[in-house]
Formats: structure tokens, C-alpha cells, sequence
């Protein structure tokens, strides 16, 4: 075999045909990568692979047309057919041989991450993932066209047929698709000929097991098919022709057999084997808290996707089959709208968009509309909308917990004071949490409803009532919970004050200065406090909490036995320096001097405070205090990559009765850009479009004029 292989070899680099084949396809590589990587300055070469996978159905046919039809056609087969040598051995060595010019192809293109590297951050394993999926593609392509080379004396021929092969490979789902819309017994078969979806789940950063042992079984099976047609040739110049020719075929029927056995028990892998998510983000996995979610699953859940199964969104159908395959109570099911366009009707008036999932539980529905399994925003240069992340696993934890819940948690925001009113992500996060937030104006209602688990104040610019003081703090006293921001304003907010101070914490007048520059962002105003040990931060405190423009709280310093005597704890969240100090004449101070009546800090910008319940079996009181309306905003939150938003997610989360103790967030899609001077794009596009693909060619012509001058 390695005789062949080394023969083969030799061959190829001796002619034009082999170093023509690495400059076409290196040259097509070259040029995308300098549209993709290097001018647009994508991180990522999947789109660049994906880009040649065209040219490889002409590059292949023209390197694979002369492996075996050559010979036929100038009788040297027959030195083959006559040799001491098995007939696989001489299949695999002229495959491996022209695997070995493809893949050092692909070598060169591996290459091209590591070069990026040096322009800012590469998701490497995405990357790898491609180049296995594009090298796996390009091989099944590859033994196809051995197979076709063998059947034939003529190169020409042989190029055609396998160009056709690959085509119809290529073209394959686009084919089933026109055939039946829903799939049927037909297209199923035809797909066993589908040579690129498996590649496309490479290149959207999966290790797709199930794919991976499709084109190596392909290429078996192809490379087997070559070694009996050579081998019915070989027997054909006997009396023995009949004979094998039966055996032939039942040998193929076999293969055939094991091939589709060996994919169909691929298929039945648990979706954790049969597919490694390798992205950054894990955009196809389910987190650790979904995962505790589905193992507390007492109750079946069926989930409706409003599509038919083979055009649903690829990215939710990764997802839900981890959902599928984690818990036995999770079932799938596709509903065309096409075929059932009024199915919806039972569980919303609504009609969703396509793509759209329907959670139904035994207690209740909830509807996810396909629009909000991604997160968008607007590029303001082109005013057109991109996708920026993935919220499919987000979504569909929320709505699981919601149809099993026994009740629903009710936050009630106070109005009628100039209140500010949460941020987009933070209403966004209640609703995935299944916290109804409503609204409540005091001065309409004679108590904080019942059903209330929790009062949301956010930064009143007006004083509240001695009437609204009485009915919040009646309901902070029976084991209320609350979550108190305050708003800095000139006007006199003594009545607001009233409700902290009946806990022993007092409101400094003024924003905090804050003079460790460790602790604060440009502006000495914009803090970024020390983040305190409660359970509420565990996840925020791997990141930083940005706190712009806050008040400052006071406290009790108690020891334990003070603060069981007292039954109020506390726990600070949010802490200053003890250089910084609240300055009160803001609207007039020109610098960050302290001035003297400012107070000396440090204070605490995010206060946890605890009353013990006053009767055994009562529930306690709950009080987070911040000091200052902009930590719950989209703008400041972006500003520490959403930690803030963690933060408020973490609170909201005791609400819940730990039913979902975290919101899953968004993932994002959203990857820095390659700086690229200009210059080295430049040097780039010298070296991937002219000299590389020019160099190899220049090569092989001197190679091949070399040899026709001896």
C-alpha cells in the first residue's frame, strides 16, 4: 500500500494537476478570507470555509478523474489486477494519496487562526471545529470521486459523473425540501445523500458527532464500492464471472446494511454525546441551573414548535434536544402551520410567528413567540437590525417553570410619586423569572395586596404620604419584602426616609465622592463599590457593579448577639471606601473637594437588611436598599457586561420560592472585531490571493516543463 501511496504521490507533484489544485483551492480560500477576516475583520473562518465548499465540487472531480481511470484506460491496471497485493490495499493507497494534497490544503488554511490571533481575541475551538467539519466534507467528496474513477476508462467521464454526484450531494436537502415540505419515506432516503448539513453544524461550532461518523462511514463505503469494482474486473477474466458476480452484490447489500445500522445507532446518542458545543458562549447547551430545574421536574411538559421539522431554526432545535434528551418529562413536537394552521387557537388568540414554541404543562400554557428567542439591536450607521444573542434556553427554562409552578409571584410597583420605571432587560428578566410586575398607587388602594411578594419603590422625586408610609411599612412589618431605591432630589423626601428609619438605617443627604481610584469609573461620581458576601451577589461578585451617582446608607455596627436581641441583620451589598464621603451641596460644588458639612464614608450603596418574623413560623422581613436610580438601567448595566442586571436577578430570585432561583441569561452573539491597520490587510492580501496560490502554480508548471524537456 505505502508503495502506491508514495507512487501516487510522486505523480501528483510531478504534474500540473496536483499543485493546481492546491493554488485553485487555496486561491478561492485566500480570497474570502480577505473579504471576511481580514477587511471586515470577522474572528471567525466558517464563513470563509463555507464560502469554497463550492469549488470543491470541481476541484475534486478534476484530482480524483485520473486515480484508477487512468490506468484502465493505458492497460496498467492489469499489472494491478495481476499483482500480489490486495485490492484494498492499492483502494486506500491511492485515496490516502490524494487525501494527503487535500489535506495539506486544509493544513495551510489551519494555519490562518493562529495569524488572526495576533489582530485580538479567536475563539480557537470554533474555528478547529470548521476546519474538522470542512476536512471531513472534503475526504467524503474525495472517495466518492476514487469510486467514480473506477468505473470508468475515461478521465473526462469520469470528472462529469463525479461532478454530478457531488452536486446532487450538495443540492440534496434543497431537493427534499421541493419534494415534500413535511418529509416522507422518500425524502428520508434521499437525505442519506445530504453531504452538507452535517459540515453546517460543524461550522456553528459543534463537534456533531452523528455527523462525523455519517462521512466517515460514507467514505468506507465509497472506498468499498471502488475495491469491487476492481475486484469484478479482476475476476471477470476467469471462469468465475458469474460467480463473483453475485458475491459482489450481496457483499454490497451488506455494506450497505452495516452503513445504515451504523448512522441509525448514531442517531439514538443522547444529545449530550451527540453533539459537543464548543462555542464560547455554550450557546447550545443547557447551564447548571436548567439542569437542577429539569431534575426537580415532577410533571410531564409538552413542547409544541410551530414549524415543520425540517426547516425549524437549527440553533432551537440544538437546544430542545438537550431539553429532550436531559428529562424524560420533556417531550418535542413540530406542528406545520401549514398542515395545522389553527393549532395555536387552543392556548393563545394570537397567532405567533414562525418558529414560535408553545410550553403546555398540566396547569398551563405559556407561548414563547420566536421573536424573543434573540436579542437585537440596531446598528444606527446602517439603521438595519442585527442579531446580537441567543435567549432560546432563557425562554424555555422560564416557561417549563411557569406551567409547573403552583402559583404565580406578583411584584407590585408604587406609583404616583415620579417613580422611575425599570429598563427593558430588567423587565425582560422578571417576565423569565414569571414575576408578573404590576403597578400600585397607593393613594387608589387601602393596603398592599395580598397577593404582593414583593414592593418595588424606584427612585420617588416626590415625597410619599404619611397614609402611603403606614401601609407599606403594615406590610413590611407582616414578613414584607421590598426592594428600595432611592432617587437624589432637591425636594424633601422625609416621609420616604420614615420607612428606613423604622430599620435603624438612615439616608445620607447628597451623592458619595468617592477618592479611591480603585473604586471609581472617570468620574468620581461613577462607582464601583466593594461587592459584600450574601447570597444575592454570589453571582454578580465575579464581575464589578457600576453605581453612578448614588446615595449613601448608615447603619447600626452590631455585634451578633446585638443583632439578635434587635432581630434586624445586616448585610452590606454594595460597600465604598473609606475614602469617599457624601457631598451634599452637589448642585453647586465645582470639584470633588470635601466640603464641611459633607460626611465622612464609607457607606453602603446596597444594603441587605433582615427582621427576624415576630411569631415563630412567620416569614421575616426582606429589604434591598440601593442608593441611586441609574444601577437598574440597560445603560449603566452594558457598561460591566450585564452585572448588574445579574444582581437584580439574584434578588428577584428570593421572591420565587426558589422555584427559579436564576435567570438564564441572554447569550451573546456579539464577538470583537480584529483590528486591522491597514497595512496588514494589505501584506494579507498579497500573501492569501497572489503569492501562495501564484507560487504553487509557478511551481508546478516548472515542475512539469522540467520533466517534458527530459
Amino acid at each position: 500500500m505505502w508503495a502506491i501511496y508514495k507512487r501516487e504521490i510522486k505523480s501528483f507533484f510531478q504534474s500540473v494537476i496536483g499543485w493546481l489544485f492546491l493554488a485553485a483551492t487555496l486561491g478561492l480560500f485566500g480570497l474570502y478570507f480577505y473579504v471576511y477576516n481580514l477587511a471586515y475583520g470577522s474572528p471567525y473562518i466558517s464563513n470563509t470555509l463555507s464560502a469554497t465548499t463550492v469549488i470543491m465540487l470541481i476541484t475534486v472531480p478534476i484530482l480524483t478523474m485520473r486515480v484508477l481511470a487512468e490506468e484502465r484506460k493505458t492497460k496498467t491496471d492489469q499489472l494491478i489486477l495481476t499483482a500480489p497485493v490486495s485490492v484494498g490495499k492499492v483502494v486506500w493507497g491511492k485515496y490516502l494519496a490524494v487525501a494527503t494534497i487535500f489535506t495539506i490544503a486544509v493544513a495551510v488554511m489551519a494555519i490562518t487562526p493562529v495569524f488572526l490571533h495576533i489582530f485580538g481575541e479567536i475563539q480557537f475551538a470554533e474555528c478547529y471545529a470548521a476546519v474538522l467539519g470542512y476536512w471531513l466534507f472534503g475526504m467524503t467528496c474525495i472517495a466518492i470521486g476514487t469510486f467514480v474513477s473506477s468505473i470508468t476508462e475515461s478521465q473526462v467521464i469520469a470528472a462529469v459523473l463525479t461532478f454530478a454526484l457531488l452536486f446532487l450531494g450538495y443540492m440534496m436537502n434543497g431537493i427534499t425540501q421541493v419534494i415534500s415540505s413535511t418529509g416522507n419515506i422518500v425524502t428520508k432516503i434521499l437525505n442519506c445523500f445530504d453531504l452538507t448539513s452535517g459540515m453546517d453544524n460543524f461550522f456553528q461550532g459543534c463537534i456533531d458527532v452523528k455527523s462525523l461518523i455519517y462521512y466517515v462511514s460514507m467514505s468506507v463505503f465509497f472506498l468499498f464500492l471502488t475495491s469491487q469494482s476492481i475486484q469484478k474486473r479482476r475476476w471477470s477474466m476467469s471462469t468465475k464471472k458469474l460467480k463473483l458476480g453475485v458475491f459482489s452484490s450481496s457483499m454490497i447489500v451488506v455494506a450497505l446494511v452495516a452503513v445504515v445500522a451504523v448512522n441509525m445507532v448514531a442517531t439514538q446518542l443522547p444529545e449530550k454525546l451527540a453533539s459537543i458545543d464548543v462555542t464560547s458562549q455554550k450557546l447550545y447547551s443547557i447551564t447548571k441551573d436548567t439542569e437542577k430545574m429539569l431534575d426537580n421536574l415532577q410533571e410531564d411538559v409538552t413542547i409544541y414548535v410551530l414549524a415543520k421539522k425540517d426547516s425549524q431554526d437549527t440553533n432551537l432545535e440544538k437546544t430542545l434536544k438537550r431539553y429532550e434528551s436531559y428529562s424524560n418529562h420533556v417531550t418535542v413536537e413540530y406542528k406545520d402551520p401549514s398542515v395545522a394552521p389553527t393549532f395555536y387557537k387552543d392556548y393563545t388568540e394570537s397567532s405567533p410567528t414562525k418558529n414560535s414554541l408553545i410550553v403546555v404543562g398540566e396547569k398551563r400554557s405559556k407561548v414563547i413567540d420566536y421573536n424573543d428567542i434573540y436579542q437585537y439591536d440596531v446598528d444606527y450607521t446602517t439603521y438595519q437590525q442585527k442579531v446580537t444573542g441567543y435567549d432560546g434556553e432563557g425562554q424555555i427554562t422560564s416557561a417549563i417553570s411557569y406551567v409547573t409552578s403552583e402559583d404565580t409571584t406578583v411584584m407590585y410597583a408604587i406609583t404616583g410619586h415620579e417613580e422611575y420605571s425599570l429598563s427593558g432587560s430588567f423587565t425582560d428578566a422578571l417576565e423569565k423569572q414569571n414575576i408578573e410586575l404590576k403597578t400600585l398607587n397607593l393613594l387608589e388602594n387601602d393596603s398592599v395586596p395580598e397577593d404582593a411578594a414583593c414592593l418595588l419603590l424606584l427612585g420617588p422625586s416626590k415625597d410619599y404620604s404619611e397614609d402611603d408610609v403606614t401601609k407599606i411599612t403594615n406590610y413590611l412589618e407582616n414578613g414584607g419584602k421590598a426592594i428600595i431605591v432611592s432617587n437624589y432630589a432637591e425636594e424633601d423626601l422625609s416621609n420616604f426616609k420614615k420607612i428606613l428609619s423604622a430599620y435603624n438605617v438612615t439616608l445620607e443627604d447628597g451623592l458619595v465622592v468617592e477618592n479611591d481610584t480603585q473604586h471609581y469609573y472617570k468620574n468620581q461620581y461613577y462607582l464601583l463599590p466593594e461587592i459584600g458576601s450574601d447570597a444575592v451577589t454570589s453571582k454578580a461578585a465575579e464581575g464589578r457593579i457600576f453605581t453612578p451617582f448614588s446615595q449613601g446608607f448608615t447603619y447600626p455596627q452590631q455585634t451578633d448577639n446585638e443583632a439578635t436581641a434587635s432581630g434586624i441583620t445586616y448585610t452590606p451589598l454594595l460597600t465604598t471606601s473609606e475614602n469617599s464621603f457624601a457631598k451634599k451641596d452637589v448642585t453647586t460644588a465645582s470639584d470633588y473637594s470635601k466640603g464641611e458639612n459633607d460626611v465622612d464614608g464609607p457607606f453602603a450603596v446596597g444594603l441587605h437588611v433582615t427582621k427576624a418574623a415576630a411569631e415563630d413560623g412567620g416569614e421575616s422581613t426582606e429589604l434591598y436598599l440601593f442608593g441611586g436610580v441609574n444601577i437598574f438601567t440597560d445603560d449603566v448595566s452594558q457598561q460591566v457586561y450585564g452585572n448588574n442586571l445579574t444582581l437584580f436577578t439574584g434578588i428577584t430570585s428570593q421572591f420565587t420560592s426558589g422555584e427559579t432561583e436564576n435567570v438564564v441569561p441572554v447569550k451573546s452573539y456579539e464577538v470583537s472585531n480584529l483590528t486591522l491597520t491597514q497595512s496588514a490587510i494589505t501584506i494579507g492580501m498579497i500573501i492569501v490571493l497572489i503569492l501562495i496560490p501564484l507560487g504553487l502554480l509557478v511551481t508546478g508548471i516548472v515542475i512539469w516543463a522540467r520533466r517534458r524537456k527530459r
